[in-house]
């Protein structure tokens, strides 16, 4: 088994402005990694990490993306947009009512997803 390579310490002074934004540069990845892989690697992708918000319930996760499976609301909005652009929409009882259902599933949808994802209280 191959030993892993020694990591020295190097020390930086940067600005207030400058560490901001390595910071906002870094998106999400540790600065010391984002560095590294600027000076030396540029030129490939950084290495994917997995998210620090980890699923907190599989099965409203589950349910949110069956419901989405279900549902026709893609192509019913394609279809509603498409009528909206070529003026061709009548506001009806139905087209009213079908908006509100469709609001309605998305919502949920919404509220299934942010509670699965662990993404705190919904407004």
């Amino acid at each position: 088994m191959e030993k892993p390579p020694s990591l020295l310490f190097v020390s930086l002074r940067l600005t207030f402005e400058e560490k901001a934004r390595l910071q906002t540069d870094a998106a999400g990845m540790p600065v010391s990694e984002y560095m590294r892989w600027r000076l030396f690697d540029p030129n490939n992708p950084p290495l994917r990490r997995r998210s620090t918000n980890p699923v907190k319930d599989h099965k409203a996760l589950a349910q949110a993306l069956g419901l989405l499976g279900q549902s026709r609301l893609s192509s019913n909005l394609n279809q509603l947009a498409r009528s909206a652009n070529t003026g061709s929409l009548p506001v009806t009882p139905d087209t009213e009512a079908a908006l509100l259902e469709a609001v309605a599933e998305i919502h949920e949808i919404r509220r299934l997803l942010i509670e699965a994802l662990n993404l705190g209280a919904e407004p």
